[in-house]
């Protein structure tokens, strides 16, 4: 479809409105709910008891990596003439971050509903060892969550530049970007050298993104972009 530049910039913001809407139903509620990282009972407990909200979670997470490679191409039309390959880049990245990585680690969260079924295979290992398997599952799921952290941080990174430099958008949503993506990069490689801080730079990344994803997202919806074709054409 023949969109212009304001009907697509519309569009993506009403995809990424979708993706910070699911993904943060199961990430921040349903995970955030369930999985007590210090408590394995609890979180067996927990999955069982809340099965098809678990299950829920993992559906509302893959279907918001599927819209992630729709906004990975549709930002990659918006800010090619910024810089093509700068903008592809910053594509491919949000491309393993999401659509890669963070679908194929939901498979450690499906395990981990297979582990804690008190009917399914692994009962007959006992409780205890359901408890094993379960939190090693969810832990997987949460290293991957950062693994796919670290791509979707380059991203951001990438995409504030190609957002200053756009004529597009005012400035100050690259600057917010860039700011975003040192939020996700600090809670990845945090986590990883220096682990016991996970709720501190959960909210740095918490708070940095909501100023940098959520403001752009929000801009996306009501402004569109301060340009359309016709006057991209005129300059």
């Amino acid at each position: 479809m023949n969109y212009n530049l304001n009907r697509k910039a519309r569009l993506t913001g009403i995809f990424y409105l979708l993706v910070i809407i699911l993904a943060g139903f199961s990430q921040g509620y349903v995970r955030g709910m369930i999985f007590i990282p210090d408590d394995p009972l609890a979180t067996l407990t927990n999955i069982n008891s809340t099965e098809g909200l678990f299950r829920l979670g993992l559906v509302s997470d893959l279907l918001a990596f599927m819209i992630d490679a729709v906004i990975s191409i549709l930002l990659y039309q918006l800010l090619k003439p910024v810089n093509p390959t700068l903008a592809a880049i910053a594509s491919v990245f949000r491309l393993l971050a999401h659509p890669a990585i963070a679908s194929l680690n939901l498979l450690n969260h499906y395990m981990a509903l297979y582990a804690a079924d008190a009917s399914g295979p692994m009962s007959a290992l006992g409780t205890e060892q359901q408890e094993v398997w379960a939190m090693l599952f969810m832990n997987a799921h949460n290293a991957g969550y950062l693994l796919a952290g670290a791509f979707f941080g380059i991203h951001c990174l990438l995409l504030g530049i190609l957002l200053y430099r756009s004529p597009l958008f005012p400035k100050v949503f690259g600057i917010l970007m860039v700011i975003a993506a040192g939020g996700y990069l600090i809670e990845t490689f945090g986590n990883f050298i220096f682990p016991g801080n996970q709720l501190v730079l959960a909210t740095i990344v918490g708070f940095s993104a909501a100023i940098g994803e959520v403001s752009f997202t929000l801009y996306l919806l009501f402004k569109g972009s301060r340009k359309t074709n016709e006057q991209i054409r005129e300059q």
